[in-house]
């Protein structure tokens, strides 16, 4: 990928004095021609870089700058490195790795040692996200109108969009993309979506701008509960709303207070604690619920 591809070659230029064009296209496998262009990329994106003709000549950052700034050491290339890595494990290749190698051959001690951060993005989805990232990538690097079917709590529906990024975001992945349809920009969750196709549209790229994430425009509240839990619940408040989230009370329990984001979820999340949670507010909601109870009670008294 490109942009894989541009972090190589500046890796490769802080490791060495001086690369011919011939070496960088042999080590990531391109043509000359690719090499000249991410180098052009390279200088309009702010890094001082050097060509010079002739038999001693070559590509170089420029020295001045090189003495004085360094881009990066070896800490920070090991978090790129880290990034990399992290790649692999979503796409069950081992495409980053084949680029670290390249990047570690011949290299002096900037892109040794043991990496101490170690990145997972894989989930129990892999098989079937591995390839749907990978049509995702290929649309928008092809800048391709992407097909899919699409499953939401409103229904299934057929999309055609123009996709821009992916995102892995709430330990899920997503696309960002015009939508056709909507004519609006939309996230569609990648394991909603099923029957991918690159088409062979073509779309002209438009102003994008980057998705609001931010917890209180997906997550934007407004039910406050009140929520009595059993003390062995403790851990799980404590990993999924921090230590903050409850007071414990004098025979042990934990009195919990959130501002909620809707009640499906608030209702499947409480049945996942059985007969160690009550909730207590709001009282409409305690009352619902109490309905499904005894529907669930019903049907499973049944012979």
């Amino acid at each position: 990928m490109k942009i894989d591809r541009q972090i190589g070659i500046l890796a490769v230029l802080l490791q060495r004095d001086i690369v011919t064009a011939h070496y960088l296209a042999r080590q990531f496998e391109v043509s000359r021609r690719t090499i000249n262009r991410d180098i052009e990329d390279l200088c309009k994106a702010g890094i001082p870089i050097v060509t010079k003709q002739g038999i001693n000549g070559g590509i170089s950052i420029m020295e001045n700058y090189k003495f004085d700034r360094t881009l990066l050491n070896g800490s920070e290339m090991q978090d790129i490195l880290a990034g990399l890595r992290s790649l692999d494990s979503v796409s069950g290749t081992n495409r980053y790795g084949k680029l670290m190698e390249k990047l570690s051959a011949g290299s002096s001690d900037f892109m040794t040692g043991d990496p101490s951060v170690l990145i997972d993005l894989s989930s129990w989805y892999k098989e079937s996200l591995a390839p749907k990232i990978e049509q995702i990538r290929m649309a928008i690097e092809r800048t391709r109108e992407l097909e899919f079917a699409y499953y939401s709590p409103r229904g299934e529906t057929k999309r055609l969009i123009e996709p821009y990024y992916l995102i892995f975001r709430w330990s899920s992945w997503y696309v960002w993309g015009w939508c056709k349809i909507r004519e609006d920009f939309r996230l569609f969750k990648l394991n909603r979506m099923e029957e991918i196709k690159v088409t062979d549209r073509e779309f002209v790229k438009r102003q994008v701008p980057l998705p609001d994430l931010s917890n209180e425009t997906i997550f934007p509240g407004g039910i406050m509960v009140k929520i009595l839990f059993e003390p062995e619940c403790k851990w799980k408040l404590i990993e999924e709303f921090g230590i903050g989230s409850f007071r414990e009370l004098d025979d042990g329990r934990l009195l919990f207070q959130a501002d909620y984001t809707n009640k499906e979820n608030l209702t499947a999340w409480l049945l996942t604690f059985g007969d160690r949670a009550e909730l207590l507010e709001p009282k409409e909601i305690r009352k619902e619920l109490g309905e499904v109870l005894r529907k669930i009670e019903s049907r499973y008294s049944r012979n």
